[in-house]
């Protein structure tokens, strides 16, 4: 058996970067995807994403809140249920996390993009 999970949208927050004790670096996303519809039944659906290793990393340096990624990977399932994760809110209403462990995750247009370096004027002399 086989899943492969293609996720395009928006980060909801800048990434989250940390260390395993064995010095692995595991970064997780916040990545939210919009469904417009014509009759104005929108919906956004969160998905929380992890990512391991020089990927984690460089995620932390190069994304942030607001920028598009896409992410293929696959979802991790509640290991009691095999589900989404499910749980309940500060408020009492239940909410569910869909979880993916991202196998390439792609930087897309959008977002704060970085400032390139200014380019030093040459001189005549």
């Amino acid at each position: 058996m086989y899943q492969k999970l293609l996720i395009v949208g928006n980060l909801g927050r800048d990434p989250e970067l940390r260390y395993t004790p064995q010095g692995s670096p595991v970064a997780t996303l916040s990545v939210a995807t919009n469904r417009k519809r014509k009759d104005g039944d929108d919906s956004v659906c969160w998905f929380k994403v992890t990512v391991w290793g020089s990927q984690a990393e460089a995620c932390n340096v190069y994304l942030s809140k607001g920028r598009q990624v896409l992410i293929e990977g696959e979802l991790t399932p509640d290991p009691a249920t095999g589900a989404p994760r499910i749980w309940t809110r500060s408020d009492g209403t239940p909410g569910a996390s869909f979880e993916v462990t991202a196998s390439i995750v792609k930087f897309l247009q959008g977002g704060r993009e970085l400032e390139p370096e200014p380019e030093q004027e040459e001189l005549p002399f």
